[in-house]
């Protein structure tokens, strides 16, 4: 059987707590872009996914434990969640330890990469934990030249527009011609700030 996915996606539009969790064959940057459309004002992000050959029965389960436990489902019959994506990511590795080694889950965009067997969940980049502040300037990693400043706790300015760390990096690699085939990085894992890659930075509070 081919494998597919269950996605978690979030979008800087709707409220933080707020996920849309779904199943595709297909890559989830493509399902990500087929979503965005007139009905939503921005694009979605891919929070995390869960990569098997069970990603129907997967996404039931997912499904129907948020269900079964709280009422969090925005709408019954849509698949949006009032749910924070790190809780799900939880929900995604508890699934994986029942399906075997045979399941994938990855984080993806600006989301702190933890070990799971350190029992941690993925966490949403934030400049502002790291001490670093509205203003600061970070390097991009494989070019010194590119620079971006920190706008708010999770976005920066470049060429005068707003962007997530995992955007930005993407838009740079393409414009060297270098982007890869998913079209997700992890973006903080791509700037540096005092000499340090801002993965590389702890957390302060």
């Amino acid at each position: 059987m081919d494998k597919g996915y269950v996605y978690v996606l979030t979008n800087p539009s709707f409220k933080e707590d707020w996920v849309k969790i779904g199943r595709s064959r297909r890559m989830p940057d493509v399902r990500s872009k087929e979503l965005f459309n007139t009905a939503v004002p921005l694009p979605y992000e891919i929070y995390a996914t869960l990569k098997t050959e069970k990603y129907i029965i997967a996404e039931k389960m997912i499904h129907r434990s948020i269900d079964r436990l709280t009422d969090l489902r925005i709408n019954k019959n849509r698949e949006f969640f009032n749910i924070s994506p790190e809780k799900v990511y939880d929900i995604l590795n508890d699934i994986k330890e029942l399906l075997g080694d045979e399941a994938e889950v990855e984080l993806y965009g600006d989301n702190v990469v933890e070990s799971v067997t350190r029992g941690s969940m993925g966490e949403r980049f934030d400049f502002f934990k790291r001490g670093i502040k509205e203003g600061e300037v970070v390097t991009f990693i494989d070019d010194p030249s590119i620079k971006a400043i920190v706008a708010n706790n999770r976005q920066v300015f470049f060429e005068g527009e707003l962007y997530y760390l995992s955007a930005l990096t993407r838009l740079i690699y393409e414009r060297m011609g270098r982007c890869n085939n998913s079209g997700a990085y992890q973006g903080p894992a791509f700037f540096i700030y005092n000499k340090k890659k801002l993965t590389d930075i702890d957390t302060i509070y």
